[in-house]
């Protein structure tokens, strides 16, 4: 299985798209909010939230550019988790850490994590068999499963918080 190239003009406008989902995600909820909306798109201003700008259009994105491609998937699956624990990273630091609240910075990072998951995918060759490669699959939906799970039963945790109605710094230390 090598033919899974893809043309520098396929990618870049897929991911000019995903961008362009992710940040219609991020509104979604607002101008239509319900319990399946509340699925795919952030409904309050936490990093958990956030994810799902991530998640549901680097997926989306996964599935249109390996159609047709039998096991081209496997690769994105397995980034997949890792954009998104390196989004929530990421935020934590500049959120909690360090307090930021600079919206070109969050869109900054959105695009180079989403950035760095096309070509991370992309660095991978296959044939891609065995039970090896069940485990991203396995991953992302386990992902999932948690997205869909802290969307409807939020722990009190700062990572679940609404930085917006509460404000992002940690409590110093007396």
């Amino acid at each position: 299985m090598r033919n899974l190239y893809y043309s520098k003009r396929e990618l870049i406008l897929t991911w000019v798209a995903a961008l362009a989902a992710g940040a219609l995600l991020h509104f979604l909820y607002r101008w239509w909010p319900n319990t399946l909306t509340a699925l795919f798109s952030p409904i309050n201003e936490s990093l958990w939230e956030h994810l799902k700008i991530l998640f549901w259009p680097y997926l989306g994105a996964a599935f249109l550019l390996n159609r047709g491609r039998p096991g081209g998937i496997r690769p994105w699956l397995l980034v997949l988790p890792l954009l998104c624990a390196l989004m929530l990273g990421v935020g934590w630091v500049y959120h909690i850490s360090l307090g930021g609240e600079a919206v070109w910075v969050d869109l900054a990072i959105y695009a180079l994590v989403m950035a760095l998951g096309f070509w991370l995918a992309t660095r991978f060759s296959g044939p891609f068999p065995g039970v090896k490669w069940l485990l991203p699959a396995l991953g992302t939906a386990a992902l999932a499963g948690l997205i869909a799970w802290f969307t409807l039963y939020p722990p009190e945790l700062l990572l679940f918080r609404d930085l917006a109605a509460v404000g992002s710094w940690l409590p110093l230390p007396c």
